[in-house]
This record gives C-alpha cells, sequence and structure tokens, in this order.
C-alpha cells in the first residue's frame, strides 16, 4: 500500500493516516508553500489517535478513493496531532466554536494559504445524513467559493483573525489579592450546576473535571462549608460505582454517555488518571474512607501496570475501541475489550459463582445496556457496582466472608481472561505535560497511601523527562516516541511538569527536582511571560504569527495559567524570590476579572486563589524523620501548606533552615511555622499529631 509524507512522522495519530489515498502532509512550510504556489486553500484535519469520530471520518472518508482525489485536487490538506500541537489545535478551535457555535474533533477547517481560515467544523459524514452535508458535497462547494467568491473569502478571514487576535489580549485588570467574595460566588454557580441525585455537575454527557473538585476542597478546607466538601465526595463515590469507573483493571474512562456514570466512552486518558487519583487521594484524607483510598490505588496500579514505558515515563491513551476477537483485528467496536456477556462469566465462574457476580456488579442474561441508540452493546454488560458484597450475601442467602472473598477471586479471574483480548490502540507517545500531572499524583499517592512503589514511579519519570525532554539551554520538549523527543514545550509542559516537580520534592526531598523546578519556571517566564501578566500557550512562530493566545479556560486539563499561580505562590514562599511573587500578583490581577464575570472557567485558578487566601503555613523537617513522623505530615488534608527538609543546600532559597537543627546528632526536629512564626521544634509523633491537629 502506498504511503504518505505522515510515514516520517512520529505521531501515532499521523501514523494511522500514513496510507490514506489522501496526499497528507504534516503542519509546516512545506505545506504552505505548496497552498501559495498552487494557489490552493489548506484543508486542515486535527484529531488525536484514540478519538473515535477521528477514525470513523477516517474509515468512511479519508480511506476513500473517489472522496480522497477531490480532497487532493482541490486543497493541501494537512494533518495534526492536536496533543502535539495544542497551539494550533488552540487557534483554529476558538474559530469553529465561534462560526459554529460547538465543536470538538475531528476538527475540520479551511484556510487561505496565509492560514487564515475562512471554513470550519467537524466531523463530515460521507454523504447527506444526520443533518450534515456529505463531505464531497462541502468539498466541492468550498473550491467553488474559493475560484468565485476569493475576495470575500480573503476579507472574511482577515476579520475572523482579528477578532480572534482580539479576544486573546487581556480583557481587563483588577486588584493583585483575590477577593474573597469571588471565591463565594464561584462556589454557589457549582452549588447551583451540582446534580444531588447523581453526583457532578451538568446533566449528560457528564465530564470528569476534577478542577472543580480541586477549588471545592480547598474552598472547604478554608471556610469549613461542609456542602462544598460534599459535592465533591458524593460524586468521586457515585462515579466509582459506574461503568465509567474500570471495575477490573482500575482507571476511569473519558466520560460517561449518560448523567448515571453507566455508560462510558471507553477511552482511557492519562491526564484523566493522573487529576482523579489526585482528588480521590484527597478525598481520602480529609474523610478517611477506604473506598475513596481503593479508587486512587486501582488509578495508579492501572498507570503502572498498562500505561508505564520502559523508561519510566507514561504513555498518553488507550482506544475507546477495540477488535471484538483476534480472528478479526479490522472489525473493531467501542468498549469491545470491557464488555461481557452474561454466557461468558458463566462459562468463567459456573452458575452459582456467575450469579454472585452478576449481583454484584449489575448483569443481566440479555445485557443491561437499555439505551442503545447504535447497537453497540447488544447482548453485552458494562460493569457497575450495583449491590455491595454484603447486601450480595445477603440475597442469597450466604455467608458474607465466602461471598466477599468468591468475588475478589471472580474479579482476578475475569481480569485474567480479559487479558487475553485483543487490546485497544495503545497511543505511545509520551508527553511532558500530562506526565507532569501524573508525577504530582505518583507523588502524593506514594506518601498518602504509604506505598513507595508510587513515589518511586513519580521519580523514575520525572528523571527520564529531566535526562531526555529538557535541551541544554533549558527548553523542554513537548514529545517523546521511538527514541524522538520533538516539539519545543508549551505552557502546560512547563506548568504542569513544574507543579510535579514540587510535589515530588515534597514526596523524597531531594533538591535536584526543586532545583530543576526553580530552573523550569525561570525558563517559562523568560519565553511566555506576558509584560502585563500571565503567559502564552506557545513560544512557537507558526502560532504567534497567527494569534498569541492566552489560554486560562479549566476543562478536561486544567489551563497552563492556573497551575502557574499555584506554583508562583509556592516557589515565591519556599525561596522568598519577589519575582516569582510579582510574576504572581500580575496573574491575579490579570484573572481576577474573568473570576468574577465568569468563574465557572477557572476553577484551577480559584483552587490556587485559596493558597493565597489561606494563612501561610510552613513545615520544616531538620535531621532524620522517622517512617511515622512522615505518615503523620501526609495523612490529614493540608494543601495550603509548604512541606520542606532542611538540607543546606536549601539554604541558599530560606536561610531560615540553617537555624532549624535537631538538639542532637542523629536526632529529629520538626517545625511547624504560621503567619510568619515557628512553634518550639517537636521530636515525637505524640506531640507532632498534636500541633499538626
Amino acid at each position: 500500500m502506498a504511503s504518505n509524507r505522515l510515514i516520517h512522522e512520529k505521531s501515532p495519530y499521523l501514523q494511522q493516516h500514513a496510507h490514506n489515498p489522501v496526499d497528507w502532509y504534516p503542519w509546516g512550510d512545506e505545506a504552505f508553500a505548496k497552498a501559495r504556489q498552487e494557489d490552493k486553500p489548506i484543508f486542515l484535519s486535527i484529531g488525536y489517535s484514540t478519538c473515535h469520530w477521528c477514525h470513523v471520518m477516517e474509515r468512511e472518508s479519508f480511506e476513500d478513493e473517489a472522496t480522497a482525489e477531490l480532497v487532493n485536487r482541490w486543497f493541501v490538506p494537512i494533518k495534526v496531532d492536536r496533543e502535539e500541537r495544542p497551539d494550533i489545535d488552540h487557534i483554529y478551535m476558538a474559530y469553529v466554536q465561534a462560526a459554529t457555535g460547538s465543536g470538538g474533533w475531528p476538527m475540520s477547517v479551511w484556510l487561505t494559504p496565509d492560514l487564515e481560515p475562512f471554513v470550519g467544523g467537524t466531523y463530515f459524514p460521507p454523504d447527506n445524513r444526520y443533518g450534515r452535508p456529505g463531505f464531497p458535497v462541502v468539498l466541492e462547494r468550498i473550491a467553488t467559493a474559493w475560484q468565485n467568491e476569493r475576495t470575500k473569502i480573503l476579507e472574511s478571514s482577515a476579520a475572523v483573525m482579528e477578532q480572534l487576535r482580539q479576544q486573546a489580549a487581556p480583557s481587563g485588570f483588577g486588584p493583585d489579592h483575590i477577593d474573597a467574595g469571588i471565591t463565594d460566588k464561584a462556589f454557589n454557580v457549582w452549588r447551583r450546576a451540582y446534580d444531588a441525585k447523581l453526583g457532578g455537575f451538568g446533566g449528560a454527557p457528564k465530564f470528569p473535571r476534577p478542577s472543580i473538585h480541586n477549588f471545592l476542597l480547598r474552598y472547604w478546607k478554608r471556610t469549613g462549608h461542609k456542602e462544598a466538601l460534599g459535592m465533591v465526595v458524593e460524586t468521586l463515590l457515585a462515579m466509582e460505582k459506574g461503568g465509567m469507573h474500570d471495575q477490573l483493571g482500575g482507571g476511569f474512562h473519558r466520560y460517561s454517555v449518560d448523567e448515571a456514570w453507566f455508560v462510558p466512552h471507553f477511552e482511557k486518558m492519562l491526564y484523566d488518571q493522573a487529576q482523579l487519583a489526585a482528588s480521590y487521594l484527597e478525598a481520602f484524607q480529609i474523610t478517611g474512607d477506604e473506598t475513596l483510598a481503593g479508587a486512587a490505588r486501582g488509578i495508579l496500579d492501572y498507570v503502572l501496570r498498562d500505561i508505564t514505558a520502559p523508561e519510566g515515563a507514561f504513555y498518553s491513551a488507550e482506544d475507546a475501541d477495540s477488535a471484538t476477537d483476534a480472528a478479526h483485528p479490522h472489525e473493531k467496536a467501542e468498549g469491545a475489550f470491557y464488555v461481557w456477556s452474561w454466557s461468558e462469566v458463566v462459562q468463567l465462574l459456573g452458575e452459582e459463582r456467575a450469579a454472585w457476580f452478576a449481583y454484584r456488579y449489575g448483569m443481566e442474561r440479555d445485557g443491561n445496556v437499555a439505551n442503545d441508540p447504535h447497537h453497540e452493546f447488544t447482548g453485552k454488560n458494562i460493569l457497575f457496582k450495583a449491590h455491595t458484597a454484603e447486601e450480595t450475601a445477603r440475597h442469597f442467602d450466604k455467608e458474607e466472608l465466602e461471598v466477599a472473598a468468591a468475588l475478589v477471586t471472580a474479579r482476578e479471574v475475569l481480569l485474567n481472561e480479559r487479558e487475553t483480548r485483543p487490546r485497544p490502540h495503545l497511543d505511545d507517545k509520551i508527553l511532558t505535560a500530562w506526565n507532569g500531572l501524573m508525577i504530582s499524583a505518583l507523588a502524593k499517592g506514594g506518601k498518602i497511601l504509604d506505598d513507595a512503589r508510587y513515589t518511586d514511579a513519580a521519580a523514575g519519570a520525572a528523571d527520564f523527562l529531566l535526562a531526555r525532554m529538557r535541551r541544554g539551554d533549558g527548553i523542554l520538549l513537548r514529545r517523546y516516541r521511538d527514541g524522538d523527543a520533538a516539539i519545543e514545550g508549551m505552557l502546560d509542559d512547563y506548568a504542569f511538569f513544574a507543579q510535579g516537580l514540587i510535589d515530588l520534592y515534597e514526596a523524597t526531598f531531594r533538591m535536584e527536582y526543586l532545583d530543576s523546578a526553580i530552573a523550569i519556571t525561570d525558563k517559562q517566564r523568560e519565553l511566555l511571560e506576558h509584560p502585563a501578566g500571565g503567559f502564552y500557550s506557545s513560544a512557537h512562530e507558526d502560532a504567534m504569527r497567527l494569534v498569541r493566545s492566552r489560554d486560562d479556560y479549566d476543562g478536561a486539563e486544567p489551563s497552563g495559567n492556573s497551575v502557574s499561580l499555584l506554583t508562583l505562590l509556592r516557589l515565591a514562599r519556599i525561596t522568598g524570590r519577589e519575582d516569582f511573587e510579582a510574576s504572581a500578583r500580575r496573574l491575579i490581577s490579570c484573572s481576577q476579572p474573568k473570576m468574577a464575570a465568569s468563574p465557572y472557567g477557572l476553577p484551577q485558578m480559584l483552587a490556587a486563589c485559596e493558597f493565597d487566601l489561606a494563612a501561610p503555613r510552613e513545615v520544616v523537617v531538620a535531621g532524620d524523620a522517622p517512617k511515622g513522623m512522615i505518615r503523620l505530615l501526609w495523612k490529614h488534608f493540608d494543601p495550603n501548606r509548604i512541606l520542606l527538609y532542611a538540607d543546606p543546600a536549601l539554604e541558599r532559597y530560606h536561610p531560615a533552615v540553617a537555624q532549624m537543627k535537631p538538639a542532637t546528632a542523629g536526632g529529629t526536629a520538626v517545625f511547624v511555622c504560621e503567619n510568619f512564626s515557628c512553634h518550639a521544634p517537636v521530636t515525637d509523633e505524640t506531640a507532632l499529631a498534636r500541633l499538626l491537629n
């Protein structure tokens, strides 16, 4: 089969399209020059390798010889992996959303040879259906318009780009300290959006948005408002029971199609695992509920087992679709790897224990998915926690210990059987930003769950990124795959990795992680900081030529600006550096109007502001602290503290630690400092517990 230029790319998404008859180009000067030379518009298609509708449009249109001939005749086709180039994706997504009122992937945009958009949309079917025009019809209309209405198109696209540039500029400025009334307003916004019956915020489809959890838990910590805590805990427990939670293998799928967390879109993303693990860990610290701890362990174990690279870093995602059986690898269905028929479970467990398992996990003989418009789950069951082990034992009039043990064994049997099925496609590229989020979760998980495997895994990933994803000039690289590190980093690479390194320092007390976090934040400020406050999304010349965007929306991933605010505040407190403090103040100032007007879009920014509102608190460990004392430091939810080790190397940042020493050689002292004054050092667990409480 012939290949196009994408065969030379490292992106799994681009390689998926390398054998299409469409004459794809990667984003770059070669394609731009061809468009100018041949006076053709560009057809830009943006997606990612685990995107379900991207696969659909490829099968229907990009693999079709006749449709590909139209694309090649009239346009210069370019493919972009949105996960490699989120800055390009963000610019054109803003256009598509403004032009059509919605967005998504695959994203389809037609550009002038100067890269200015003039038509946009998402998925187009191969013929007229779903109320959408067929893709060949769209291609012909646009080609005709380019020939007959060129002046109008050029004027319109230039006007659109000017609007996008104006939208990207700061919208105003406020005080450089957050008004606590804004956080009260934000709490009430989420209170109104909360689904008190089923958990979560808003209706179907329900996406996890852990930035909201981060804000609400910190708001609860400062105000004591129990409803803020309740919304998070109830949401996490509802998600843990649902089909969106992989009940056998751990981890969470991308989102729930319905409002009850039951039918998932089966894709698994690294950034979801990282953020949800942190939410479950923090909720466990507050409540002590082992169900929450179990969900966190399941996420972290899934990541270590299934999506950790030999180099120690973490892969990006697993697809929703997989082959229905090994004999037909190209016949794929959503969730095929995860769903079960009644007969399969009976064959594996026997009638009696299959009945127990079915009652526990909500299985039905004819399948349990009633609302299945595409008939993807006919006769199949999505596992969810319909009943507890205790309820199951009572229902079958059996001893609870017997049933509970049998259910544990049954899960192991089914998980082992599942491993023999064709796995979903693995997107095996390593992204610095998403690894930064996972390093944070694992660093915290190792301490909160008292499991060194997780901390060690966080350190292994950090060491890999520092060695392979940072150039000698300090610039981060975004993507690693197949031995190749490439693409200069974006804001989220700097912000998320710096955050992960600070969290890893607190978990290990290894100074090289703190030093690296400081150096990376300095490089971020050098390359990306706006003089008036905040950070640009990218320093790439092509993106800057189009729109120098400054994204601050906390969606499925937190924005780089929001994460940067907390990092700057933490580093300012650790180092005493006034330039970090000044950057944080400018960021609050330029973000405050939007936080006040639309707090729903900036929960992670508000979580960072909660750190700023809280009374300063530092905990400094000196000497050889026993494990019991370290466990106490991680037992309770204390998001506003700074945790330091009195290493002589720290003195250049925090001179006061030079005076913080144990009374005797080989001893221990823990200093708890609040509101710029320190309590007398404590030397044993009892005294430390009393002080921390």
